[in-house]
C-alpha cells in the first residue's frame, strides 16, 4: 500500500515562514501530480498548489506569490514553502497524489502571535 507521510507543521508568528514536505512511501507505482490542500475550522477542503511531474505548477489565488510547491521526484517527495505566513493561513495542510490516489494525514499549521 502507498502512503503519503507529511511533516513539517507548527506554530509560527504572522510574517515568519514553514516549509512542508510530504513523502511517497510503499507500493508506488505512479505518483503523478501531487497537491497540497487544507482545511481550517468550520470550512471546507481547498486547493492550495499541484505540481505536475514535469515541474508545471498551480497556485491558489491567495497563496500566489507568497507560497512555492516544489518535488524531487527521485525522493517521492513535494515541499511546499510558505512565507508571509498571515493568521488566516491557520489549518491542516494535506497532501495528495492524483496517481496514486492516496492523501496524507495532514500536518497542523498554526500562524499566531
Amino acid at each position: 500500500q502507498a502512503q503519503l507521510v507529511e511533516s513539517g507543521g507548527g506554530l509560527v508568528q504572522p510574517g515568519g515562514s514553514l516549509r512542508l514536505s510530504c513523502t511517497a512511501t510503499g507500493r508506488l507505482f505512479y505518483i503523478g501530480t501531487m497537491s497540497w490542500y487544507r482545511q481550517a475550522p468550520g470550512k471546507q477542503r481547498e486547493l492550495v498548489a499541484s505540481i505536475l511531474t514535469g515541474g508545471g505548477t498551480n497556485y491558489a489565488d491567495s497563496m500566489k506569490g507568497r507560497f512555492t510547491i516544489s518535488r524531487d521526484n527521485a525522493r517521492n517527495t513535494v515541499y511546499l514553502q510558505m512565507n508571509s505566513l498571515k493568521p488566516e493561513d491557520t489549518a491542516v495542510y494535506y497532501c495528495y497524489s492524483v496517481g496514486l490516489n492516496v492523501w496524507g494525514q495532514g500536518t497542523q499549521v498554526t500562524v499566531s502571535s
